[in-house]
């Protein structure tokens, strides 16, 4: 939802620059088609932002004179959501979006979305699907943590249902593969952990302050973690393609890429659920055959059939 929510932020910061913009250049400026400019001009209108639109051969769009946008009333969750999703766009526009709605923002939310985007990293584009997301609460909390160097108290639930309290000094948060991450310095086991937000329930600041390792690197520690994790099932795939090209098109650090015969490869990855694979997998535009486990390939069969079905 991040993503159009961006792009709509951002054609309105274009038209705020004053002219009439032509639907081609806002649609290479936004990275979408005409069609989709048009779906864009008419959600502002439905959100009674006065977006003209001139016909000609000079026409496109434009903003009725004197209009301009007034402050913005979100919650936490809308702001997070927003932010986002322009942070990430690659579009000067939205980068110039994503500034002015800072400015407007209450101070305290304000504050500790700057704590979010101080201390997190973002391992790879959002995908299509995402994973369970966390709470906000807890995720801007962590975030004020990690940035103050102070302790965190967690309520944390693990993957196999166990409760627990514990102490965590955080060293950064991670975006992965849409999923939230926290790595740091665990009191319970005594090492650097990394733990899923969406499994912590509740966050407490402690008093105290910690020092970060000079060359900890949060996004590697939680790669390197999630390699680790023992997994319901382990994955093989031959695809026809380069490696290089292999790894460009998969989400990093979700699997491990070698050569095989002739122009293949051997894709392994770990997983705890198969559903998702099929269309990921088709998604690569390459040719490829399962290896294991036989589970799979029914699934790929099966989704096959749905496709081909839908498109009869």
């Amino acid at each position: 939802m991040t993503r159009p929510t961006a792009r709509v932020l951002a054609l309105l910061e274009i038209l705020q620059g004053g002219g009439t913009h032509t639907a081609p250049a806002l649609a290479e400026r936004l990275g979408v088609d005409e069609r989709t400019v048009r779906r864009y001009a008419d959600h502002l209108i439905d959100l009674e932002v006065p977006v003209e639109s001139v016909r000609g051969r000079y026409g496109g769009y434009r903003l009725a004179p004197g209009f301009r946008m007034p402050p913005l009333m979100l919650t936490d969750e809308e702001a997070l959501a927003v932010l986002l999703g322009l942070v990430r766009t690659s579009h000067p526009a939205g980068e110039a979006a994503a500034a002015k709605v800072r400015r407007v923002l209450p101070r305290a939310l304000a504050g500790r979305l700057e704590a979010l985007f101080e201390t997190a990293d973002f391992t790879s584009p959002p995908p299509s699907r995402r994973g369970p997301e966390p709470e906000t609460a807890v995720l801007l909390r962590l975030a004020e943590a990690t940035r103050q160097r102070r302790p965190a108290v967690i309520g944390y639930t693990d993957r196999g249902g166990r409760r627990s309290d514990r102490t965590v000094h955080p060293y950064g948060l991670v975006a992965h593969h849409g999923r939230w991450y926290v790595s740091g310095a665990d009191s319970a086991s005594g090492e650097v952990r990394t733990f899923r937000l969406d499994r912590i329930t509740r966050v407490r600041i402690a008093e105290g302050t910690f020092a970060r390792p000079e060359d900890f690197q949060p996004a590697d520690a939680v790669l390197n973690s999630l390699a680790g994790t023992p997994w319901r099932h382990q994955v093989v795939v031959r695809v026809r393609g380069a490696a290089d090209v292999v790894r460009s098109r998969l989400p990093r650090g979700l699997a491990t890429v070698e050569p095989a015969e002739a122009e293949w490869v051997s894709v392994r990855l770990r997983a705890e659920r198969l559903d998702w694979l099929p269309g990921m997998l088709a998604g690569l535009g390459l040719p490829f055959v399962v290896t294991e486990p036989a589970e799979l390939k029914d699934l790929v069969r099966a989704w096959a059939a749905r496709v081909a079905a839908w498109n009869s």
